[in-house]
């Protein structure tokens, strides 16, 4: 088993299972038989695998339930399109549909609505381009109004209270700060600084949880494997969730009762989704800071951490979960 169950005894990681089973559904983009991507869905435990979108001249990616669980936006791209690590929200175009796939509707051309995402009560998308921050109605397509985007260039998301949004900034004196911003007045904070990414939103839009390639590791003289923070949204207390020598920690994506966290760990950047995807994780917000593997040198700058459990799950690409219980039609 991967992923931080070494020294963790069966007994807890089958415990954390089912704990998770009936918590609603995750969704999630991975590579079929066929060699296509295709987006799908599981119970959090891993079990009760489907496909939803089953199209083999297409490849599916970036798949965000909305908040109510009952809608679901994702990006089409072309079979012979590679899925990029960092344009993913950009590429393809966007597609919105009930949350077991059913009823398609395309919203855009190719690249149109880049980084696309929900409001809180589902009635609006926003997303992120060099033009700035616009916000659309999501059943007519009109455009409500636009705010500068102030440095942000990826990965937007929408606060579960809607008053902030997040995102990948290049504002603040460095690349790839992770920073929030208000809604309404368009000002902005950074979160963390420098090689962070992929962050999203604890239920009380106080906190939030991004992939870190942490100075701790790039001081100790490694190559720095990315690893999984979470911070309060003004940046202060700053605290390690997941990290482990040999694999980078992306994707990292919050339960709808902020209890646990899903992330992907690959030895490849950007959890490989040019090539078949990473094993997903899942583990306890409560159990942080856990260390996976050996990492000796991470232990012992985090003597506290535990080892586990953590969850292995399939192999997937920026999982998100959903605790509405999807009535599926086909």
């Amino acid at each position: 088993m991967l992923m931080g169950a070494g020294g963790v005894g069966a007994d807890e990681v089958g415990a954390l299972a089912a704990e998770v089973r009936g918590k609603g559904w995750i969704v999630f983009s991975a590579r079929t038989e066929g060699g296509d991507w295709d987006l799908h869905v599981m119970r959090p435990d891993g079990t009760g695998v489907r496909n939803l979108t089953k199209t083999p001249g297409a490849n599916e990616a970036y798949p965000l339930f909305s908040r109510d669980g009952r809608r679901l936006l994702f990006r089409r791209l072309g079979r012979g399109e590679t899925i990029s690590g960092n344009d993913y929200g950009v590429q393809g175009v966007p597609v919105v549909a009930s949350s077991d796939g059913s009823g398609e509707r395309v919203l855009g051309g190719e690249g149109e609505m880049p980084w696309a995402s929900w409001s809180p009560d589902g009635k609006e998308l926003v997303s992120l381009s060099l033009k700035g921050v616009t916000f659309v109605d999501a059943g007519t397509g009109k455009v409500s109004r636009v705010l500068k985007r102030s440095g942000f260039f990826q990965q937007l998301t929408w606060s579960p209270d809607g008053k902030w949004l997040s995102g990948v900034s290049n504002a603040y004196g460095g690349g790839w700060s992770v920073a929030r911003m208000n809604v309404k007045t368009g000002e902005t904070n950074a979160v963390s600084m420098t090689d962070n990414c992929t962050p999203d939103w604890f239920p009380d839009g106080g906190r939030m949880i991004f992939s870190n390639r942490h100075a701790s590791d790039v001081a100790l003289g490694k190559i720095g494997w990315t690893q999984l923070w979470m911070a309060g949204a003004d940046g202060k207390e700053p605290r390690l969730v997941y990290a482990e020598d040999g694999r980078h920690v992306y994707g990292g994506h919050v339960s709808p009762d902020g209890k646990y966290v899903l992330f992907t760990g690959n030895p490849v950047e950007d959890g490989d989704p040019g090539n078949a995807g990473a094993p997903m994780g899942l583990m306890r917000v409560a159990d942080a800071p856990v260390v996976g593997g050996d990492s000796a040198a991470l232990r012992k700058l985090h003597p506290g951490a535990k080892q586990g459990p953590v969850l292995v799950l399939p192999k997937g690409w920026e999982p998100c979960w959903t605790f509405y219980e999807i009535p599926f039609t086909r």
